[in-house]
């Protein structure tokens, strides 16, 4: 159906009445309505993907989240979800208008306990926030998204975010055991807790992380910490050959060894990323760069693991293997990876971006024949990601290209990539989620049995649809 034909036949307008009962529920202060300040809440970091709220809601507890609920459900207005919206799939665009619910004012660590190695944080939390509190105390919280300075938890969770070190301690998912959350009915459920395993009944935590903002929204997270590694390394891997780079990310698995970050980089976004920061990134002039973490709580080990990839690396004609032990060195080589996105965004303001994920040992069969699509298409692809983990951040970049005929070339070329990741024994989304911008696609990587349970599922919770609508179901 046309969301905007959905719109009028399943939802009303926010009339000044309704703005009046939010300012009620929040305080007139957190209620916002003037156009300029719904600007920002109209969007996440989807290049081309707008559409404006009629309201913002700013809460700070899950009491008033229900209110909220409460009084959209009575009225059949739409909600829409959001944290810091640095999300690239449309989740947080409040495609449907309505009211954009926004949990940034809940932002407490409100627990560490170094004993049961859990932390209890509210959504709003930064992700690089909860990282340096917890490493204060030793401890290690792994998942690092690329926006970690600027992304909230609760966003992680609605996504199921990774980050470059899921290559070997796993995505969000792995470290949520306990949620509360509202439901769309305006109640309130707890699941799980400070637990490591919880065999009682259907596990709802692990249904709502990774639901993208359509089931409930939450409200306190409980997440599962790691001891911090001692000892930390990085190596930075320029190859003159983009296929020799690929190769030696397969063969460094192959070898059982298991980086914490396992990440590939090609040259076209180096020299974005240098011309966004005006400063040089070593050897910019090879073809690609591995980005290589090493950890571990002995230095022998960490040292022994580094010589074997040092020489896995050189045996597949890198240039040079670049050693990072001490933290700023360490940060200097990141700097680039972090900031690819959006020197990327600089580069070319139209761009389209996917985050295929295929099998580990399918990398290098990816990453050719993305290549190959490209030449075949005729237009610049640029390659980065977490080959580590099989997941590869793919940019199309519209550069000179006219407005007609970037229009004619997407959905070619997004099918394209979709059915090589599907060949290769892959899916169309490792960590950015379906939401707005993939919908039409889902079908093509789940049958029409599964997306019929998942819309049961969604019904179950929300049977007016009022959560997020316009997400995930083609």
């Amino acid at each position: 159906m046309d969301l905007d034909l959905e719109r009028k036949e399943m939802y009303r307008p926010v009339t000044t009445q309704i703005v009046e009962a939010l300012c009620q529920i929040v305080g007139q202060g957190d209620v916002l309505v003037d156009r300029e300040a719904l600007e920002a809440y109209s969007h996440d970091e989807t290049v081309g993907l707008r559409a404006e709220p009629e309201v913002v809601v700013r809460v700070t507890s899950a009491a008033q989240v229900s209110q909220v609920f409460k009084l959209a459900q009575a009225q059949r207005i739409p909600v829409t979800p959001r944290g810091a919206g640095y999300g690239l799939s449309g989740g947080a665009v409040p495609v449907q208008g309505g009211i954009v619910l926004s949990t940034e004012k809940m932002n407490r660590i409100l627990e560490i306990d170094p004993q049961n190695l859990m932390v209890t944080v509210e959504p709003g939390v930064i992700t690089g926030d909860l990282h340096r509190a917890v490493e204060a105390e030793g401890l290690f919280y792994p998942p690092d998204p690329a926006s970690l300075d600027s992304c909230t938890i609760g966003g992680n969770v609605a996504e199921g975010a990774g980050g470059p070190r899921a290559v070997k301690y796993g995505t969000t998912r792995d470290y949520v055991c306990g949620l509360e959350a509202v439901l769309p009915s305006g109640e309130i459920i707890s699941s799980g807790g400070k637990l490591v395993k919880n065999a009682t009944g259907y596990s709802l935590v692990q249904l709502l992380v990774g639901s993208e903002g359509t089931l409930a929204v939450v409200t306190k997270i409980i997440l599962r910490l790691l001891p911090l590694p001692k000892v930390q390394v990085d190596l930075l891997v320029p190859f003159d050959d983009f296929q020799a780079a690929a190769d030696t990310v397969s063969d460094i698995i192959g070898h059982r060894i298991l980086p914490t970050a396992l990440e590939f980089m090609e040259q076209d976004s180096i020299l974005a990323v240098e011309r966004l920061l005006g400063k040089e990134v070593p050897y910019d002039d090879a073809a690609a760069h591995l980005l290589i973490q090493l950890d571990g709580n002995t230095p022998a080990a960490v040292d022994a693991d580094m010589e074997l990839v040092g020489d896995l690396c050189l045996g597949h004609g890198a240039r040079d293997v670049l050693v990072a032990k001490d933290r700023p060195t360490r940060e200097r080589l990141w700097e680039a990876r972090r900031m690819i996105i959006e020197a990327l965004n600089h580069e070319s303001p139209v761009n389209h971006m996917e985050d295929v994920v295929v099998p580990r040992a399918a990398i290098h069969h990816l990453l050719r024949g993305i290549k190959a699509i490209g030449r075949d298409r005729g237009v610049r692809i640029v390659n980065f990601g977490h080959a580590g983990d099989g997941n590869v951040h793919i940019n199309v970049l519209k550069d000179d290209l006219s407005g007609e005929e970037w229009a004619a070339l997407v959905p070619g070329i997004t099918e394209e990539i979709y059915r090589l990741a599907l060949s290769l024994g892959g899916t169309i989304t490792g960590e950015h989620g379906i939401g707005a911008t993939r919908r039409q696609y889902l079908p093509m990587a789940l049958d029409g049995v599964q997306i019929e349970l998942m819309r049961h599922i969604r019904d179950l919770f929300d049977p007016n649809r009022i959560l997020n609508p316009g997400k995930i179901f083609p």
